[in-house]
C-alpha cells in the first residue's frame, strides 16, 4: 500500500503503524519513504508528535528557499554561520524549514567542518529554544558507561554508583540531545539507543520503572555511515531512525571561495580579545590561503590565524606568517608522528577563551560574542577546560 500511495501522490506524508515491529518491516517501511515507524501499543504524545513533524515538513506556507544570505541571517540568526558559497546557502535553507519541526536530523561532514554549530543553529530556531541543548560525543563514552551516561543511575546501581545521577536524555527533555561521532558508538550501545529514539521510553539503571522523554534528535558523523552499514558496523534500523533529514557539510577545500570571509571574521574576533583592532590580512595573503589544503577545514584555519597573530608582531599579516606556522606545524607533527593538521587545536582554544576571559573581566555575554559562540557553547568549553566562571542571571 504504501508503494502505491508513493506512486499516485509522492509528495504526502505517510506513517507507518503496526502490532507487528519487526526491525527488517520498519526498515523497508523507511526505504519506501514512509516518514515514521509507530509501533502498537502507541503513546499518544509521541504520536501526535509525529503527526505535527509529518505534516509541517509537507507544508511550507513559506519557502526559505528563495531567501538570500542577508535574510536568512536577519530571519534566523545564522551570523556565526561564515560563507557565501551556493553549497552553503542551500543548507542554511534547509534548516530554516525544517528548524521548526521535530525531525531528525542527520549531521554529515569532516572533522572541523562546523556540525555542532549547525546543530545548534538548528535548536535556536526551533520551539525548543527555550529549553536544553544537550551535547553527548558518543566517541568519549565507553561501552560500560553508555546507560549511565544517558539514562542515569540510582545510587548502589553498581560498585562505584555512590549517587544518584541524572542521564543526558533526562537532561534534554523538552529540548533538544546533539549525539556527535554516532559513527563511533558500538552495536551493543546501538541497540540501546534505538530503544529510547523509537519508543521514547528508557529505564534508569537501578529503577525497572520506565521513564519517558520528549526529544528533538540531531545526529552528527564524519564517517559514511551506509558503508558502515553494508559492512555489519552499524544497524540499519537506527541509520533510518535518524536520517529523515540528512544535511551533508562541505569541506573547506569545496567552497575555498569562504576561506578569506572565514579567516577574516576570526580576525575581528582577535582584535578584540587581543587589544589589536589594526589587526588584517594584505590582499595576497588572503588568496594565498584559499590554495591552503586545510585537511582540518574550519577548526584548522581558525587556530592557523590565531597562530599568525600570535607569531606576528605587525598588524598586517603576510604569506610568510602564515608559512612560518605551518612550517612550524608540519615540523612538530612529523616529529610527533602525528598526521599534519592535528596538533595543539585544543590548546589554542583554550589560549583564545582564557584571553578572552581576561580581557573582557570575565563577562560571559561579551567572550561568546568575541569568540562567536552562544553562551551555551561557551559554558560547555569553560567546563571542559575547567576554567572557573560565575553563572550570571
Amino acid at each position: 500500500m504504501l508503494q502505491q500511495i508513493k506512486k499516485r501522490k509522492p509528495s504526502l506524508p505517510v506513517i507507518l503503524m503496526t502490532g507487528w515491529g519487526s526491525i527488517n518491516l520498519a526498515v523497508e517501511g523507511m526505504k519506501g519513504g514512509a516518514s515514521d515507524f509507530i509501533n502498537k501499543p502507541w503513546n499518544n504524545e509521541h504520536l501526535m508528535q509525529a503527526l505535527k513533524t509529518a505534516l509541517n515538513l509537507s507544508d511550507e506556507p513559506e519557502s526559505p528557499g528563495t531567501l538570500t544570505r542577508k535574510k536568512l541571517n536577519e530571519k534566523y540568526g545564522f551570523e556565526n554561520i561564515v560563507g557565501e558559497d551556493p553549497q552553503l546557502i542551500e543548507i542554511l535553507q534547509t534548516i530554516a524549514r525544517v528548524s521548526k519541526t521535530d525531525a531528525s536530523l542527520l549531521i554529515m561532514g569532516e572533522s572541523g567542518t562546523g556540525k555542532e554549530l549547525i546543530a545548534e543553529a538548528i535548536h535556536n530556531n526551533s520551539n525548543r529554544s527555550h529549553k536544553a541543548f544537550v551535547k553527548v560525543n558518543l566517541g568519549g563514552i565507553s561501552s560500560s558507561l553508555f546507560e549511565s551516561e544517558m539514562f542515569g543511575h540510582k545510587r548502589g546501581a553498581f560498585t562505584d554508583a555512590r549517587n544518584d545521577r541524572v542521564g543526558r536524555f533526562e537532561l534534554a527533555n523538552k529540548g533538544t540531545i546533539f549525539l556527535d561521532e554516532i559513527g563511533d558508538l558500538d552495536l551493543n550501545s546501538q541497540v540501546k539507543l534505538l530503544r529510547v529514539l523509537q519508543d521514547r521510553t528508557y529505564e534508569v539503571l537501578g529503577d525497572s520503572r520506565s521513564k519517558t522523554v520528549d526529544v528533538r534528535v540531531v545526529c552528527a558523523t564524519n564517517r559514511n555511515l551506509k558503508a558502515m552499514v553494508a559492512e555489519n558496523q552499524f544497524r540499519e534500523d537506527l541509520y533510518y531512525r535518524i536520517n529523515l533529514i540528512i544535511v551533508r557539510l562541505p569541506p573547506l577545500r569545496e567552497r575555498a571561495d569562504d576561506i578569506p570571509l572565514l579567516a577574516n571574521y576570526f580576525l575581528k574576533n582577535l582584535k578584540e580579545i587581543y587589544d589589536r583592532p589594526n589587526l588584517k590580512i594584505d590582499t595576497k595573503a588572503s588568496n594565498w590561503l584559499k590554495y591552503l589544503p586545510l585537511p582540518g577545514n574550519i577548526r584548522e584555519l581558525k587556530n592557523l590565524v590565531e597562530r599568525a597573530v600570535l607569531l606576528s608582531e605587525k598588524d598586517t599579516l603576510e604569506v610568510k606568517d602564515f608559512e612560518q606556522h605551518l612550517e612550524q606545524r608540519q615540523a612538530a607533527n612529523l616529529s610527533s608522528g602525528l598526521p599534519v593538521g592535528t596538533l595543539s587545536i585544543d590548546e589554542m582554544e583554550l589560549s583564545m577563551i582564557k584571553n578572552a576571559m581576561v580581557f573582557h573581566q570575565n563577562n560571559i555575554s561579551r567572550v561568546a560574542k568575541a569568540l562567536g559562540l552562544s553562551r551555551g557553547t561557551l559554558y560547555r568549553k569553560l567546563e571542559k577546560y575547567n576554567i572557573p566562571y560565575e553563572t550570571q542571571n
